[in-house]
């Protein structure tokens, strides 16, 4: 038999490589002599850069940018076997961990370090470039990144803005006369699973400024700062960025990708899953079982998310598709209305969630041992 073992992360406790490596030798371990193939996947979000460059046969860089507040951090990215391909994930620089929770301040925190990630490897002879912009600290919009990369973003006096959204509400000019010229010949593809406009009730500012810091009353000054935003990347761009599905992703990061370097958005999994061959890997091993997982599997997880795109990739092959998860959420019946056989959570009732992050690995290794791959009478719910 063909397992195969292609999971996403279980944010904040284990990587999708922890999961395949705990799982392959618990496999092993069961089951002597069996074939296993491991795929850490992931869906443009944490562990993104690592799967990649695992599955692509590249490697990580490492370099010294700006964190969130200007203080300087070591960030890592991806340099893909191709040797052109850079994997950018942009918490590495402007993201939540990188900020206390005392400290958050989307009107204060900037991009600039990601500018910096990615004038790195346009310096190491990168021209793709793939996105990742889940858990951000900011909401400029992306205006730091491309000034870092040689844009200027002006008030009416003619003088750069302040960074941050504090400073989007100074702005009046947009001067994209100075970017790096290499970017001309650069394409970005932004793995981007939101579907938020840029700005109003549904914008980055009301959805997702609270847990960045914001407080809600200065919640419309947040959303004023995007608006005018794409306001004058309209006027003085010629592209009217605002309402577009994902343009408010990660504090307007969509939106300023589109604007500024002509990026393409699209499901995180759909851009990570081509970047690795995965398709055309699963076509060719036509595994017996393929395992996968989250850290929570709920009605969300049939929108899209990596364990059901991952399954029905290998339900077209004839596998049987096993979800170990770390826990089960409302809705998640729908995950195997969407082609997951059967689903199985390492948190228990009598469990306490801390423990079950901290404990996963051993969790997930006593699960492969007990689990049956094989179709049972009645599925497991």
């Amino acid at each position: 038999m063909v397992f195969v073992i292609a999971p996403d992360s279980f944010k904040g406790s284990i990587t999708s490589t922890q999961f395949c490596d705990a799982a392959e030798a618990a496999l092993l371990e069961r089951f002597p002599g069996l074939t296993v193939r491991k795929f850490p996947m992931a869906d443009g979000g944490e562990g993104t850069v690592e799967a990649l460059t695992q599955a692509a046969g590249g490697k990580k860089r490492s370099c010294w940018v700006s964190g969130p507040l200007g203080d300087k951090t070591m960030a890592a990215y991806g340099l893909l076997g191709d040797g052109e391909t850079a994997v950018v994930e942009m918490s590495a620089a402007a993201g939540l961990p990188l900020v206390p929770a005392w400290k958050r301040d989307p009107f204060a925190a900037s991009t600039w370090g990601v500018g910096e990630l990615v004038a790195d490897a346009l310096d190491r002879g990168c021209r793709q470039f793939i996105m990742g912009i889940g858990g951000s600290a900011t909401n400029d919009g992306g205006v730091g990144m491309a000034a870092a990369l040689g844009a200027r973003f002006l008030d009416e006096q003619g003088q750069p803005i302040p960074p941050g959204a504090a400073g989007l509400l100074q702005l009046a000019k947009i001067d994209l006369s100075g970017l790096d010229p290499r970017l001309k010949n650069a394409r970005f593809q932004v793995a981007c699973d939101v579907s938020n406009p840029l700005c109003g009730p549904q914008g980055a500012a009301y959805v997702f400024g609270p847990q960045k810091g914001a407080k809600p009353q200065h919640l419309p000054q947040l959303d004023k700062a995007l608006e005018t935003l794409g306001q004058v990347i309209r006027r003085d761009l010629g592209k009217d960025v605002a309402e577009l599905p994902g343009a408010g992703a990660a504090g307007g990061m969509g939106a300023g990708l589109i604007a500024f370097f002509g990026a393409d958005l699209a499901p995180g999994f759909q851009i990570v899953s081509q970047a690795a061959g995965f398709e055309e890997q699963i076509a060719r091993l036509k595994p017996d079982v393929m395992i996968t997982g989250e850290g929570r599997m709920d009605g969300q997880s049939a929108m899209g998310k990596l364990p059901v795109e991952a399954a029905k990739i290998a339900k077209k092959y004839g596998a049987r598709v096993v979800a170990v998860v770390g826990a089960k959420g409302e809705g998640y019946e729908k995950a195997k209305e969407a082609g997951i056989d059967a689903v199985y959570e390492l948190k228990t009732k009598d469990m306490t969630l801390e423990y079950a992050m901290t404990n996963a690995v051993d969790l997930l290794r006593e699960a492969i041992l007990t689990i049956n791959f094989l179709p049972a009478k009645k599925e497991e719910q």
